[in-house]
């Protein structure tokens, strides 16, 4: 199991393929097992999937959590792995630990796509985080947050079936990793208190920014004025996406992914 051993965390990793790395950074609530459709459609990739601070097997859960030290974990973890320049996808919080990353470390950044994100503060998003803990704490709570979630994330398509509800729900309740509820609260703590310092204006490395069309959580006309002022910016929309634009559109989303790096090669 690769990991690696900080002050204050010991970070869980995965990495496949080879080619160029692609660091893949995951929004709330997720870890690096959220990426899993799309990493063999990055093959021409040294893929870099890291499980941020209070999810999937970096422990311990309840270390000290802001961006700013998830910014300093993923740049150790580059450094770890000698990439002294990498490409960068985030999806929703991860695109925007990608914008501090470049903002951070601007030479060690080649590129960066950022996915269902928005750098706007919008209260709404930590009401419905503090809606799902108040249902996962109730009787029979860790099987309804997540029915609760999922129309939040995913796309109609998601729901044309009744059958792929459920089917989603078992297999998140049997994967081993999964956050738990304090980690949860911690996680969600730290969203309330977060802070971004990146000047938009000085980051001239190519950004993409892809949006959901049908996405609820970060609806894209409140999210794409927070990144005009990107002086190199890609934007595309993809048509039936929710929030959870790697699972709506896997393919779509691999294939603007796969062409941008190439563009933009190390």
């Amino acid at each position: 199991m690769p990991e690696l051993s900080l002050d204050d965390v010991t970070l869980h990793y995965e990495t496949e393929g080879s080619g160029p790395p692609l660091l893949l950074l995951a929004g709330m609530l997720s870890d690096s097992a959220s990426w899993e459709p799309l990493v063999s459609l990055m093959s021409r990739h040294t893929v870099i999937r890291l499980d941020n601070r209070t999810t999937g097997r970096t422990v311990p859960w309840d270390a000290p959590v802001d961006v700013a030290r998830m910014v300093r974990d993923a740049l150790a973890l580059m450094d770890h792995l000698e990439f002294k320049r990498f490409h960068i996808a985030g999806h929703s919080m991860g695109g925007l630990m990608g914008l501090e990353i470049a903002g951070t470390a601007p030479d060690r950044v080649a590129s960066l796509t950022i996915m269902a994100s928005g750098r706007v503060r919008m209260p709404r998003i930590a009401g419905i985080f503090d809606a799902l803990v108040a249902v996962r704490e109730a009787p029979e709570g860790e099987r309804l947050w997540l029915r609760a979630l999922y129309p939040f994330v995913f796309g109609p398509a998601f729901f044309e079936d009744p059958e792929t509800a459920d089917m989603a729900v078992e297999a998140a309740l049997a994967y081993p990793h999964a956050q738990t509820l304090e980690a949860m609260k911690h996680q969600i703590d730290m969203f309330r208190n977060m802070r971004l310092v990146a000047d938009l204006h000085k980051l001239t490395l190519p950004v993409q920014v892809l949006y959901g069309e049908e996405d609820i959580l970060v609806p894209p006309t409140m999210a794409q004025p927070g990144f005009a002022p990107l002086p190199n910016l890609t934007e595309h929309w993809l048509k039936g996406a929710g929030h959870s634009v790697v699972w709506d559109a896997t393919e779509t989303v691999a294939g603007q992914l796969n062409a941008f790096t190439a563009t933009n090669p190390i």
